[in-house]
């Protein structure tokens, strides 16, 4: 008889990879478990109760939803995802009371960055978070985690501190994407760590078909400053690669001006398409590029290039390598676009 696992995730408001892989993790389970799920969605209503939800870093009824849940199905394992900020701390005051296993798993570093209100303690010493791209601007103390907002900040950083405690707790088993992440969280003193990399829903892969590749190369994803899209363009632009192109996939705050600024032939910006056809795109390219700033968890857009057998460029930077043999030509050293440029044109 399959053993009983609840998943609970709070979903982002803008669907995102981490949204993305619990919907394919669970595909795994269910051949394993007897799984049941309860989804949290930030969605906002009852204004006067999510000002005393934030204040008190509890949602009472995130918590008796749960309770209910445990009560009825009675899980063996009790494995969360994402809890900011529906879901709440409260969750955790009714999971931990339970007879069930509890599994935490960290797609990122946020439970770092919002452990304190010093910003030099957040950055440690250092001009820029490789984390959550926060950077150090002049006279500023406070760590101001939501750059639009001082009292987003405050509130986000309450939970926080109040979140890293209870990932240390020793009845708790933390899952990361990589070895990298668990080296990361054992210099802080975790333990019961293991390493689970996201699963990937084969059945959108067509990589047994033949495919002719065209002379492009393709970055999917946010369009920031800390993804290096204009640095990429850069790089690109003053390659050898004259007859390509390159196509930008994407949204975010960048891409305006980024539009404004390489109006050029050789760039191609491409609004937003669902993920079937951004597939088809990767299956015709040449590469797959990317030259992100930041610790990367497990970047979907080099997994299922790899799974469909087109090369991906990437900056060694955090656990990304990890899943590329050792002696990977394609890599190149973090922040160094000449290396960039060098592999563009390898």
């Amino acid at each position: 008889m399959k053993k009983k696992l609840l998943l609970i995730h709070n979903k982002y408001r803008d669907l995102g990879g981490e949204d993305i892989a619990v919907e394919n993790e669970i595909l795994l389970l269910e051949k394993y478990f007897n799984v049941e799920t309860i989804y949290f969605e930030n969605t906002i209503y009852g204004y006067v109760q999510q000002i005393i939800s934030f204040i008190l870093n509890k949602n009472l009824k995130s918590g008796q939803i749960v309770a209910t849940r445990i009560k009825k199905f009675n899980p063996d394992i009790i494995y969360v995802h994402n809890t900011w900020f529906k879901a709440s701390i409260q969750i955790f005051n009714v999971i931990l009371k339970s007879n069930s296993k509890v599994v935490i798993k960290l797609h990122n570093f946020r439970y770092k960055c919002t452990n304190t209100y010093s910003l030099s303690k957040h950055l440690d010493e250092k001009s820029f978070c490789e984390a959550c791209a926060l950077k150090k601007e002049n006279r500023k103390i406070f760590n101001k985690y939501f750059q639009p907002s001082y009292l987003k900040s405050l509130l986000v950083i309450r939970y926080g501190k109040k979140y890293f405690q209870i990932l240390k707790k020793d009845n708790i088993k933390l899952f990361v994407l990589t070895n990298f992440h668990k080296s990361f969280l054992e210099n802080l003193g975790f333990s019961n760590i293991s390493v689970l990399p996201n699963h990937l829903n084969l059945k959108k892969l067509k990589n047994n078909q033949t495919i002719s590749s065209e002379n492009y190369l393709l970055y999917a994803g946010r369009v920031s400053e800390e993804k290096g899209v204009d640095e990429l363009i850069e790089a690109f632009i003053s390659s050898e690669l004259d007859d390509f192109v390159l196509k930008i996939i994407g949204d975010g705050p960048h891409l305006p001006s980024l539009k404004l600024k390489y109006n050029n032939s050789r760039v191609e910006f491409i609004d937003f398409i669902e993920n079937q056809e951004v597939l088809s795109l990767i299956q015709h390219a040449k590469a797959v590029v990317t030259a992100t700033k930041l610790w990367e968890g497990q970047p979907t857009l080099l997994c299922e290039a790899s799974l469909l057998g087109i090369p991906s460029i990437f900056p060694r930077n955090g656990g990304i390598a990890e899943f590329y043999p050792d002696d990977y030509q394609l890599s190149f050293k973090k922040n160094d676009y000449q290396d960039l440029k060098n592999k563009l044109n390898l």
